[in-house]
């Protein structure tokens, strides 16, 4: 065998301890009770060919398609932190001020306690329940939508994304 070889042998064992250790945070953070874990070791990966592709020569794929990685990454980060779903908080906040969401405990005797919204005390609080319940609504589905949108995103063009 030919020393070409040999060092194409020991490049590669080389990049792959370089790619375990890119790995390592990433794992290292995992579990396996929870499927977020899974998601993100994928969109770590998805970053990693986009890396890739955007700096080797490409045989298979554009710069458009990097890009559509790049939007499936930042899509994952806003779909699976919840972003919409939480849209509501801020809007309420904004709305009503910052404790408008307050959960208060109030004694309800014999040791027992109950649950109230500190919007329940205020004069306005049917109106306040109604925009918060039309609100989160609305964040729900715009979540849902997004979560539908990723997967579609990724079903139709995963296969084409290697090189």
């Amino acid at each position: 065998m030919s020393i070409k070889y040999y060092i194409r042998k020991v490049k590669r064992f080389f990049n792959r301890i370089r790619r375990f250790i890119a790995f390592v945070p990433v794992i290292w953070k995992g579990a396996d009770w929870d499927y977020r874990y899974a998601i993100d070791l994928f969109q770590f990966q998805l970053s990693r060919i986009a890396d890739y592709i955007e700096t080797h020569d490409r045989h298979t794929l554009s710069e458009h398609d990097v890009k559509r990685i790049r939007l499936v990454c930042r899509l994952m980060t806003k779909v699976y932190d919840e972003e919409y779903a939480m849209e509501y908080m801020d809007i309420m906040k904004e709305r009503y001020g910052d404790d408008i969401l307050k959960i208060n405990f109030e004694d309800s005797g014999n040791g027992l306690s109950h649950m109230t919204m500190a919007y329940e005390k205020r004069e306005d609080s049917e109106e306040i329940k109604r925009t918060f319940h039309e609100l989160r609504d609305r964040s729900d589905a715009q979540q849902e939508r997004a979560h539908r949108l990723l997967w579609r995103l990724i079903e139709k063009d995963i296969r084409r994304w290697w090189d």
